[in-house]
């Protein structure tokens, strides 16, 4: 495994944080709530699905074992 960066920019102010520093990767405090308060009012999105191959062979079965006459629409 590699070793992790000695520092990187704070993913919110873009400071420069060493990884000794004690809110790293954040510079600070104020920082790491911010990112959170990003990610729990939606700002940050997940471009695409997570596909999980388990969870669409099932969902493939439970579509080909539908009634012919129901609808696609749930």
């Amino acid at each position: 495994m590699p070793n992790p960066p000695k520092a990187l920019f704070c993913p919110t102010c873009r400071k420069v944080v060493l990884a000794t520093d004690d809110y790293f990767p954040f510079c600070s405090d104020r920082c790491r709530i911010l990112d959170l308060g990003k990610w729990a009012s939606g700002d940050y999105k997940i471009s695409s699905p997570i596909q999980d191959p388990d969870l669409l062979e099932e969902l493939a079965r439970s579509k080909a074992n539908r009634h012919p006459n129901s609808s696609d629409e749930d």
